[in-house]
């Protein structure tokens, strides 16, 4: 075969490895580089010390919180420090019991195994996953019909990591098999300044002061929408500034890209918007700002109302959503007289 072989063929590195790396660069490695969630760092510091001291495998431990908090990335880094292989698969795609079963006995001693979404394991999977997690054992059945019979196989010491937006939606027995529950906060801007700040650095651009505040506070709490903001505010400053992050550019920018100093996008505010001009701040049902907003119930309840509840922009009622003051206020509109006010 000669030098002009097929490229596809050829060991040089894609656009895409690079980006790739480049994320991996931007998450931390170690427990000491993340940035929040002090008391969860705290004890996994030490939970992670005694497996190590021990030798043995970490306990079964579940990451839970809102997205973007940092699940992924804390497994990661248990595994580093653990000094073991990390597998990594999610809820959905665990279709049968078979695909459970054959990653799990690749696993080698104490290796971490995340999955992600766990609440959205199929049933019948979870249930081969109990005596996985309690005996290191999995109980398979083979073949249909009269000739069907069981078959055990030992599995070597692991640590299971699950993590999971929606706790609510996980089992009971699922749920008390985790012995190290975790929940994820939202981050203060201090901790996000700091994140924001040194993600800055790393991309080459650096942010003074006034620009990674003003990207934090913008930042709804969450670092993955601060490291988002980041890289958009980066690209403007590369382009119409000097390559530095000030107030002033990041202010601008972030204002281009519909991003108030709420954190709010178009979306938020189209929601809030149409509570306010199209149904007197409320109560209105939940169908009908799905129907109004074009948008699905499950999207209004998981991703828009979450952050407007945490704020105090709206409220749930048993009549239906209901803008609360600040959301008024926020909207630059005189909140209307209740029925009380008029007789006062």
């Amino acid at each position: 075969m000669t030098d002009a072989s097929d490229p596809t063929l050829r060991a040089a590195p894609l656009p895409e490895d690079d980006a790739t790396a480049f994320d991996r660069a931007l998450r931390p490695q170690m427990l000491d580089d993340f940035v929040g969630q002090a008391e969860a760092r705290a004890n996994l510091r030490v939970f992670i010390q005694s497996a190590r001291q021990r030798g043995e495998a970490m306990d079964h431990t579940l990451f839970h919180g809102p997205p973007g908090l940092g699940k992924t990335t804390l497994a990661q880094i248990m595994a580093r420090e653990l000094g073991v292989n990390f597998r990594m698969t999610s809820g959905p795609v665990l279709a049968r019991a078979g695909d459970l079963a054959a990653i799990l006995t690749n696993l080698e001693a104490r290796d971490v195994l995340f999955i992600d979404e766990i609440h959205r394991l199929n049933p019948a999977v979870e249930e081969v996953l109990y005596p996985a997690l309690e005996d290191f054992e999995l109980d398979l059945v083979i073949g249909e019909g009269p000739a069907a019979r069981t078959v055990r196989i030992e599995l070597q010491p692991f640590t299971l990591v699950g993590a999971t937006t929606r706790m609510g939606l996980l089992t009971t027995p699922l749920r008390d098999r985790f012995g190290i529950p975790t929940r994820l906060q939202f981050y203060t801007e201090d901790e996000l300044f700091t994140i924001v700040e040194r993600n800055a650095r790393k991309l080459g651009a650096p942010a003074d002061e006034g620009g990674a505040r003003e990207i934090a506070r913008r930042a709804r709490g969450t670092p993955r929408i601060a490291g988002r903001l980041l890289r958009r505010v980066v690209d403007f400053a590369v382009v119409d500034g000097d390559g530095r992050v000030t107030q002033e550019l990041a202010d601008a920018a972030l204002t281009r890209l519909g991003v108030d100093h709420l954190g709010l996008d178009g979306a938020d505010r189209r929601y809030l918007s149409l509570m306010a001009e199209h149904y007197g701040g409320g109560p209105v049902g939940i169908e009908t700002l799905s129907a109004a907003l074009s948008e699905s119930r499950d999207a209004l309840e998981e991703v828009i109302e979450p952050y407007l509840l945490q704020q105090g922009l709206i409220q749930r009622t048993p009549r239906g959503r209901m803008l609360a003051v600040r959301a008024w206020r926020h909207l630059g509109l005189d909140a209307p007289k209740s029925d009380r006010d008029l007789f006062d």
